[in-house]
């Protein structure tokens, strides 16, 4: 039978038993929710801390707040899914268990926050199983970006970023007509020493610049490889604007050394980390279009 002009097909209502069922209701979730809070409790007291201290993490606070709008906004496909609880789902809370455990002891917060995640992927698996994990998959993999990275790769990382960021700097005054003598990260200018920190070296926008590209990417672009191409060009991107800021640092300190502390700096850092995004703005648009005249010639004839 054909549908009458002007009539729209009728969708089944949901029956409150139906209802009832749905493995992700609030009183489901505020339940897990309680436990989780609960059990890690000493745990996120620190992790939050350290987003509160730590100017490489303040982006930790929107991490959850994002990833939960993204899985509420899955909330339909969820209920459709017809999911089915997994038992996996108790060997992920066992992980997070026995980590949450030897972290304590052994005073290795990396590993007690790994822990409350392996949580989050167990509660996942025992209310919805691996057909929610497949849904929830993108916000689930945003809550990585609340963990602060692990000291000893933290470290390994900041200075070839140091290197690369002192290296192009020295390359770009010598240009513009400054003198300038590097030995590793310090830049010894005529009126005094640059030395390229740990804070200069692009990890801080390198860290919040790749959560904002995949979050970017998620809602203004559905093409997958874009959210994958923006996300791998974060780093590039950090590292050119990095070094666009100690370049600057040093002409200015050349003008007024106080240029290059105190104040003056924490302000050159988040004009960077917006000079980044708008890097990122251009390049997604820059490829789109490049994209888009590839596959131009294509449809054409078809067209």
């Amino acid at each position: 039978m054909q549908l009458q002009e002007g009539m729209l097909p009728q969708t089944k209502p949901v029956s409150p038993a139906e209802e009832s069922t749905f493995p992700f209701s609030p009183a489901a979730l505020s339940w897990f929710l309680l436990l989780l809070i609960l059990c890690y409790a000493p745990i996120l007291v620190r992790l939050v801390n350290q987003w509160a201290t730590d100017e490489d993490m303040g982006h930790g606070f929107f991490v959850p707040i994002v990833a939960g709008y993204i899985a509420w906004q899955k909330r339909e496909q969820l209920r459709q899914a017809q999911l089915v609880g997994s038992s996996t789902g108790y060997f992920f809370l066992a992980i997070g268990a026995a980590l949450s455990i030897l972290g304590t002891l052994a005073a290795e917060l990396f590993t007690t926050r790994i822990a409350f995640l392996s949580s989050i992927l167990g509660c996942v698996l025992v209310l919805g199983g691996w057909k929610a994990v497949r849904i929830l998959l993108f916000p689930l993999f945003l809550l990585l970006f609340m963990v602060p990275i692990p000291a000893i790769l933290y470290n390994r990382i900041t200075f070839p970023l140091q290197l690369i960021a002192s290296q192009v700097a020295e390359v770009v005054l010598e240009i513009l007509g400054v003198p300038v003598l590097r030995e590793g990260n310090v830049l010894e200018l005529p009126s005094q020493k640059l030395s390229v920190v740990e804070a200069c070296s692009g990890i801080r926008s390198l860290l919040s610049l790749s959560f904002l590209s995949l979050v970017y990417g998620y809602f203004f672009d559905s093409r997958v490889w874009m959210r994958g191409v923006l996300f791998v060009l974060t780093g590039p991107i950090a590292i050119v604007a990095n070094a666009c800021r100690v370049t600057l640092t040093g002409l200015l300190s050349e003008v007024n050394p106080e240029y290059a502390r105190g104040v003056y700096h924490s302000m050159s850092g988040w004009a960077v980390f917006v000079v980044a995004f708008v890097m990122l703005f251009v390049t997604h648009k820059f490829v789109d279009l490049v994209s888009r005249t590839v596959q131009a010639p294509a449809t054409a004839p078809h067209a």
